[in-house]
């Protein structure tokens, strides 16, 4: 039997649960709930609020949870795991810039320090930066504690995404900016104090800072400091940070800065790329969403960073007539740092500048470390500080509010000069002043407290630093022959001129291991001849180059002479 075509769909098909329907074998019929169709106005509709059913009594459905856009989600999920890629990318190639000696504990340094800080970031980290109930525009209270009442809600930085996927995003941030930091450990610094002082760190230097620029009631958000991705709290922060924990552990030996090169280009290079595929989704995922701004920021992070590569290289082959691969990454990363806080904000043709600003600027700046007489060894403020700056100053004559609108939901921000909002210039300055003098401050504070702690002290004593990091703090190595150089005396048999050697080679001279950055190597090898009374020490043996002994370079090993000894 057919129902009338005006028969409201609710009497056609009911909306109760499976359990309140009739069942065939029921010997009777089971209450049903009265249901009134209700459409909603058509102005208030959206595509998931469709025209819709009330149960009255006594059946209702169960409350529904907001809904996100699964597309949104799911980009933001992603870019949070490519800056996760970050991480190992910062230990390559802080990896690679070091002496073989140390190249194993910076690794150690970026990895152990990541795990602090996602405890870190999930005790209170995330609450002190971003509870949205705190007022006081410096930093946050412990409303989101553990992470309680972190779930649902939409972010705080975009209604596109809940919170709790924020908050993951957010401690990828902070896990980069502090495997950033940790390159001031160079050589000289001890790791355990440094995890240490990352969650002192993290709790009183980074939280704050993230707090004024992108919490709902930071004093930078408020006043309209445009910081995209991090350009105050991730570039500015680390590396003004670590030039004041290098300031705290002092200058290394003039043994060790002499010659000093990276020893392992590759790494360099396979670390720089893949923190430019990470930087990806580091620009592109602060949009918070699969939007237009996002495809924008990332094309802005290649063209800058494309652009600074090219000017830092040809900037150092003007004065070495060679073309520096470690030249080329290092402008590579200074235009990804600059692009950090401006890639959301600026036109394509803007980015195209700064990159060629910011490859020359810091290219020169790498200068700064002489005049301040700080032992800055991986320029850290060269090509984090200076480009985060020049990044935040870009957004205030070329940020375009038409830019920012492209992600459907800031669309009636300010701009910059492009927009004849002029005041903005002052308002970046003063947002960069702030944290760079919070930044230095505070730090050189919190590393000086904990130097002063027994069996905390910062620096490695002037023996482990000639031993190297490696053997004196991790006690493994990035490269094996580490240990055949230590050894090499133990396992050689003694070589020592024959009687009537006439072919005019002698082996006086022991045959001996290149050394460190074609240096001086970094043990005085001796040798015994005779009664064992060590005759020679080969560290005033070695070339200009450090490639051996006396003019002729490393020694040969004679057959002849083996043989000699063997007999």
């Amino acid at each position: 039997m057919s129902l009338p075509r005006d028969t409201p769909l609710a009497a056609r098909t009911p909306l109760w649960p499976l359990a309140a329907r009739e069942h065939p074998t029921d010997p009777g019929p089971r209450p049903r709930a009265n249901v009134d169709v209700i459409r909603l106005p058509q102005a208030t509709q959206t595509p998931s609020e469709s025209p819709r059913y009330r149960l009255t009594s006594p059946f209702r459905p169960r409350a529904r949870t907001r809904r996100f856009d699964g597309g949104d989600v799911s980009f933001i999920a992603i870019c949070g795991i490519l800056v996760f890629f970050m991480v190992p990318g910062v230990a390559f190639l802080y990896s690679g810039l070091s002496r073989r000696k140390s190249a194993l504990s910076l690794v150690w340094a970026v990895a152990a320090s990541n795990a602090v800080v996602i405890f870190q970031w999930w005790f209170w980290g995330y609450s002190l930066a971003f509870s949205p109930t705190a007022t006081n525009g410096y930093i946050g209270n412990l409303r989101s504690f553990a992470l309680r009442k972190v779930l649902a809600d939409p972010s705080p930085g975009s209604p596109l995404i809940p919170e709790l996927l924020y908050s993951f995003y957010q401690m990828e941030f902070a896990c980069v900016t502090v495997a950033i930091l940790m390159g001031a450990l160079a050589e000289r610094g001890r790791v355990f104090p440094a995890m240490v002082f990352t969650f002192i760190w993290m709790t009183i230097v980074y939280c704050p800072i993230a707090c004024w620029a992108w919490s709902i009631n930071g004093w930078g958000f408020k006043w309209g400091v445009l910081d995209y991705a991090g350009g105050g709290p991730v570039e500015i922060a680390s590396g003004i940070s670590g030039l004041a924990y290098s300031w705290a552990l002092g200058r290394r030996s003039e043994r060790e800065l002499r010659n000093f090169r990276p020893h392992n280009v590759s790494l360099v290079g396979l670390g720089t790329f893949v923190l430019w595929f990470g930087w990806l989704g580091f620009s592109g995922g602060s949009a918070f969403g699969a939007n237009l701004r996002a495809v924008m920021a990332i094309w802005n992070s290649m063209l800058a960073a494309a652009m600074s590569g090219i000017v830092w290289c040809l900037l150092d082959f003007r004065i070495e007539r060679k073309w520096s691969m470690v030249g080329f990454c290092s402008g590579t990363i200074a235009g990804l740092v600059a692009a950090t806080p401006a890639s959301g904000y600026i036109p394509q043709w803007a980015a195209f500048v700064m990159g060629i600003v910011v490859g020359a600027v810091s290219n020169y700046s790498t200068k700064l470390k002489y005049l301040l007489r700080i032992d800055d060894a991986l320029d850290l403020c060269a090509e984090h500080a200076i480009g985060g700056m020049l990044g935040l100053l870009f957004n205030a004559l070329f940020a375009d509010s038409a830019i920012i609108a492209l992600d459907g939901v800031n669309t009636a921000a300010n701009g910059g000069w492009l927009n004849h909002h002029w005041k903005q210039l002052y308002i970046q300055f003063a947002y960069i002043v702030a944290c760079t003098a919070y930044s230095f401050v505070v730090t050189a504070l919190i590393a000086k407290a904990i130097d002063c702690v027994p069996t905390l002290h910062l620096r490695a004593t002037p023996e482990e630093e000639g031993m190297g990091m490696d053997d004196a703090e991790i006690g493994e190595f990035a490269s094996d022959y580490i240990e055949v150089r230590r050894d090499y005396m133990d396992w050689t048999p003694p070589y020592r001129a024959g009687k009537g050697d006439t072919d005019g080679e002698s082996d006086s001279a022991p045959p001996t291991a290149a050394g460190v950055r074609h240096a001086v190597p970094d043990v005085d090898v001796v040798q015994a001849q005779g009664d064992g009374v060590p005759l020679t020490d080969l560290s005033t043996r070695v070339n200009g180059n450090g490639n051996g002994v006396g003019a002729g370079g490393l020694s040969p090993i004679s057959e002849k002479a083996e043989a000699k000894s063997a007999s």
